[in-house]
């Protein structure tokens, strides 16, 4: 995505594309939301590390259940009542975050944020589609726009209000949601939605049949696992307050929005999809194998780095996934972001025990790059299928539409 190009995209979009943009923004600030707060959460609630992860496996693993689902959803009662219900469950748990007593209240609400995320995220980019001018392309350069907006700004923001206390991101997180559900509400049309074939609950499963989905599929998810060991982990290791996380991680959100839309499909045109998918899942495990080293300007360097990676590797996966198996573009994704968002479900869930049995903070990171080197092994394994030199569109949104 080019400057030029968003412009050119830009002018001339109808206000509810806008309405449903700014919420999308909203709603992927929620992934690096908690980030910088980790600490003062744990510190608030009397609450292990290990507990405290749980902030993201809670939110992934319900958000990765659910997406099998929404698109049935969506194609019955219609993009709009999908999206405010989303947005509504959302509003909810994030308010209700923010007067949490307890590390499992606020385990439990994260839940149903990701239940509310998964209803919303899986029917924004339909509204945008069925609602924008300059055709699907256009549309899908705004959504990635969006995406890459809330990944930076979600850190920052969490900094910015938890430096006051880990209260705070959630109370404006509420408030944001809240004026968007409130503007979704109002302008957003009923028939903003285009019918498409209703997904049965077994087709994303079905799908995971093919040997080359399959294989692109837990390469994915070992991947995931290890960018969630970078995400959950990291603000624990550096020990650092709200604001010096946030900031670190605000450049690692704008590596990840850059890379994922302007630097993945330059690679692909050169090396081919799935040789690129190899040459970056290896270059991250080198990267989180640097990490252990006991320096801070070192870690602090790879997570920013690790952002340009984890760019790369979110569309590489993608359009792998796409390009390679003949089901619908629709079922292979759902297929393939179960896998892959299981894979981060399960990291963030054990990632504070990995530190526990190593009895090391920084062993994460290393069983984080074995992961990788496996992910790296497991696709240069030759398919009969040609390796594509184009990303399909759409795989920068980080798979997360069906």
């Amino acid at each position: 995505m080019s400057a030029t190009g968003l412009l050119t995209v830009v002018k001339g979009q109808p206000r509810q594309v806008w309405i449903t943009a700014f919420a999308a923004v909203i709603a992927f600030m929620g992934i690096g939301l908690v980030d910088p707060i980790l600490l003062s959460i744990a510190e608030g609630l009397h609450a292990a590390p290990s507990q405290v992860t749980l902030l993201f496996s809670a939110y992934l693993g319900v958000q990765v259940v659910a997406m099998l689902v929404t698109g049935a959803a969506s194609a019955r009662f219609g993009a709009k009542r999908t999206v405010l219900l989303g947005l509504s469950l959302i509003v909810v748990a994030t308010a209700l975050c923010a007067a949490a007593g307890s590390i499992d209240q606020l385990v439990g609400l994260r839940a149903v944020w990701g239940l509310g995320n998964a209803f919303f995220i899986a029917t924004a980019l339909s509204v945008i589609v069925g609602a924008a001018t300059g055709g699907q392309a256009g549309a899908i350069l705004l959504y990635e726009a969006a995406l890459g907006l809330g990944l930076s700004v979600g850190p920052l923001l969490g900094a910015v209000l938890g430096s006051v206390s880990w209260r705070g991101p959630f109370l404006g997180t509420a408030v944001l949601m809240a004026a968007a559900l409130l503007l979704c509400a109002v302008f957003l049309r009923t028939d903003a939605h285009r019918p498409r074939p209703g997904v049965r609950l077994l087709d994303p499963l079905r799908a995971l049949g093919h040997v080359g989905l399959l294989r692109t599929s837990i390469g994915s998810a070992l991947y995931t696992a290890a960018f969630f060991a970078v995400l959950a982990w990291s603000p624990f290791v550096l020990g650092w307050g709200a604001l010096a996380v946030g900031a670190v991680f605000f450049g690692w959100g704008l590596c990840v929005a850059v890379a994922g839309v302007v630097l993945a499909p330059r690679l692909a045109a050169r090396l081919g999809a799935r040789h690129a998918t190899v040459l970056a899942v290896l270059g991250y495990a080198a990267l989180l194998a640097l990490m252990t080293v006991p320096s801070t300007p070192v870690l602090v360097a790879g997570i920013v780095v690790s952002g340009l990676v984890s760019g790369l590797l979110n569309t590489l996966f993608t359009g792998t996934a796409m390009s390679i198996s003949p089901a619908p573009r629709p079922v292979a994704s759902a297929g393939y972001n179960f896998c892959r968002w299981l894979g981060g479900a399960l990291a963030a869930t054990l990632v504070g025990h990995v530190a526990e049995w190593f009895g090391s903070a920084r062993a994460p990171f290393l069983v984080a790059a074995v992961l990788c080197v496996l992910a790296g092994a497991l696709l240069a394994v030759r398919h009969r299928a040609s390796d594509p030199h184009a990303v399909p569109p759409g795989a920068a949104l980080v798979g997360e539409e069906l």
